[in-house]
């Protein structure tokens, strides 16, 4: 799975093994681990405020379906606005369908899944928003490693002595590089053990949330090589500021109205 890599960087390969024509790619294995822990935190949060952990189960693959949809509708659109006459070609190939998801489309897809997944199994939105938040932070982290695996969405060149290199990546590079996707899942597995240690104490967890991912995503984006969307911000840093406006704003609220509401004697 790793070997030695050009300019002495750390190299890895997208394929675990291969059975006949059948690939079994890192990528796709890291997805379902990060299901599987998904599932399970979710299961418990709903055990501990007396929810079906069934309905924990039904709501992740909603999320997991809606996120990994959302994500590559978004890499579409913006491959389609960047270069629409190879579109066809690139959709094609192997590349296009294991690399290209795009956090934010990720993101949006996965509250859509989420919310869609609640109204059909009646599970209350507000309890089902904040009980998602260490789930998603968790999750996010385990398929940031698939990304590292494959090689994808990796940052600048660096002189740094993690630098890694990917002779196989998307694109492929021979030089070291910041390994962005795990610095990413150090931040979110770090996020996601503070968001899961906050359960029933935080005013608004799922705000919490979105400010602590939008931040990390954010300072990430700055070692990493997408071009600009407007002035010197890429879209993915557009999309944290958003996050971390709406979840500090949200938190805020939520802490103001419980400390003004009123407290009635037994």
């Amino acid at each position: 799975m790793a070997a030695a890599g050009a300019r002495g960087g750390l190299s890895v390969y997208p394929t675990l093994f291969q059975i006949g024509n059948f690939e079994i790619s890192s990528f796709g294995v890291m997805v379902v681990i990060a299901f599987l822990v998904g599932g399970e935190m979710a299961a418990r949060s709903f055990d501990r405020f007396g929810l079906d952990r069934e309905d924990a189960w039904r709501l992740v693959t909603w999320c997991v379906i809606g996120g990994m949809l959302g994500a590559k509708l978004w890499y579409f659109t913006e491959l389609l606005a960047r270069s629409p006459e190879t579109l066809s070609g690139q959709m094609l190939s192997l590349d296009f369908w294991r690399s290209g998801l795009t956090w934010y489309g990720g993101f949006a897809g996965g509250v859509v899944g989420g919310l869609l997944g609640a109204r059909i199994n009646n599970v209350p939105i507000p309890m089902l928003v904040d009980l998602a938040a260490p789930t998603l932070a968790i999750s996010q982290a385990l398929g940031r490693i698939g990304c590292f695996l494959v090689g994808d969405d990796y940052g600048r060149v660096t002189s740094l002595p993690w630098g890694v290199a990917f002779p196989q990546g998307l694109p492929p590079t021979l030089e070291r590089v910041h390994p962005t996707m795990l610095y990413e899942t150090l931040w979110l597995g770090a996020a996601g053990v503070w968001l899961w240690r906050r359960r029933g104490v935080s005013p608004f967890l799922f705000g919490e949330y979105l400010f602590l991912a939008g931040l990390g995503r954010f300072w990430i984006e700055l070692l990493r090589l997408n071009p600009p969307a407007l002035g010197p911000l890429t879209n993915a840093q557009l999309a944290a500021m958003l996050c971390m406006l709406v979840g500090g704003v949200g938190w805020l609220r939520a802490q103001r109205a419980r400390r003004f509401t009123p407290k009635h004697s037994p």
